[in-house]
């Protein structure tokens, strides 16, 4: 690559670091440390193929002063757990909402063909669902109570196992992306059929309405996350296939770690999930004015954390001009 082309293509990150070093690291100390790697990685470059060049001295100054600030003088917050969530995270998620973007689609594609396949085939329900699932459905619709499955388990038995399934989910979407994201779209496919398929069976008896007021009590945070979760995957496969000016594996680690922190971010929301789950969903004889506040606070809460908090987050960070590059 001429020496041209490269300050162009890597200009805009050097800037954004450097205004970053500049004014005490406002950017969180994970996000400082993967734009300090992808310099080096620079570095590295401009040390083989520009020697003695000017752009070599300025990025091997900017690596100097990355690595006293981030590396000698770094002080861990002694309420980082806290900041991670309030801070650090959605800072950094504003970079992968083309990712959300491309989970949240592909679910959409998928509960789309999963509706269409029921309509299309009486057995179709049955294949993806169960039998067992639907005959008890059935049952529980000639009882005139057709969301009795929410009642049968006791409520802290529901809870935890709710919680332990949907992290246990989210997780396979995390590390099913190290298939160059391909797994990652199996698992969204998986489930985005199984949600069209079930909602598509409510419809077909006429209850789609008693269906959607009930489920997507706790089904509107689950799904949501399910879909970030899947992010993480594909934050992980976009690693593997587009590494840029990165090595192939530092691509990939840098991928790996952006994504776990994604999923952890998923657990307070599988959490609370969970809860909704267990112990308010299977009251199916609220009104459905409070069943419609739960749902639309549920689906607020998730676009504030994961699209409107982080931009507000980013539009923050200062952009003034720094010293030139050359």
């Amino acid at each position: 690559m001429r020496e041209a082309a490269f300050v162009k293509q890597n200009k805009d990150k050097w800037q954004r670091f450097e205004r970053a070093l500049q004014n005490n690291a406002l950017l969180p100390p994970g996000e400082l440390s993967s734009l300090y790697l992808e310099v080096t990685d620079h570095l590295s470059y401009a040390q083989t193929f520009y020697p003695g060049s000017n752009t070599l001295h300025y990025v091997n100054g900017l690596a100097s002063r990355a690595h006293q600030k981030i590396y000698r003088n770094k002080k861990e917050p002694k309420n980082r757990f806290v900041t991670f969530f309030t801070e650090e995270f959605p800072r950094e998620f504003y970079q992968y909402q083309k990712q959300l973007l491309l989970a949240f689609l592909v679910f959409v594609l998928f509960v789309a063909a999963g509706s269409f396949s029921a309509a299309s085939d009486g057995a179709f329900v049955r294949s993806i669902l169960g039998d067992a699932y639907v005959n008890m459905t059935l049952d529980n619709i000639a009882n005139d109570d057709p969301m009795a499955v929410y009642k049968k388990m006791g409520e802290m038995e529901m809870f935890l196992g709710i919680t332990i399934n949907n992290v246990r989910v989210a997780l396979m979407a995390f590390v099913f992306g190290i298939f160059a994201g391909l797994g990652t779209l199996f698992i969204i496919m998986q489930n985005a059929i199984m949600l069209g398929s079930f909602q598509y069976f409510f419809y077909e008896k006429g209850l789609l309405w008693e269906s959607v007021r009930t489920i997507w009590i706790h089904g509107t945070i689950e799904i949501s996350v399910i879909i970030v979760a899947a992010c993480a995957g594909l934050v992980v496969g976009k690693g593997i296939l587009f590494p840029g000016t990165y090595s192939r594996l530092t691509s990939f680690i840098n991928g790996i770690k952006a994504g776990l922190k994604i999923v952890i971010s998923t657990v307070p929301f599988f959490i609370l999930a969970g809860f909704l789950e267990g112990f308010v969903t299977r009251h199916t004889e609220m009104p459905d004015w409070l069943a419609i506040l739960i749902i639309s606070g549920s689906l607020a809460l998730i676009l504030f954390y994961y699209v409107f908090y982080p931009i507000i987050l980013h539009r923050k960070l200062p952009d003034e001009p720094t010293n030139s590059i050359p």
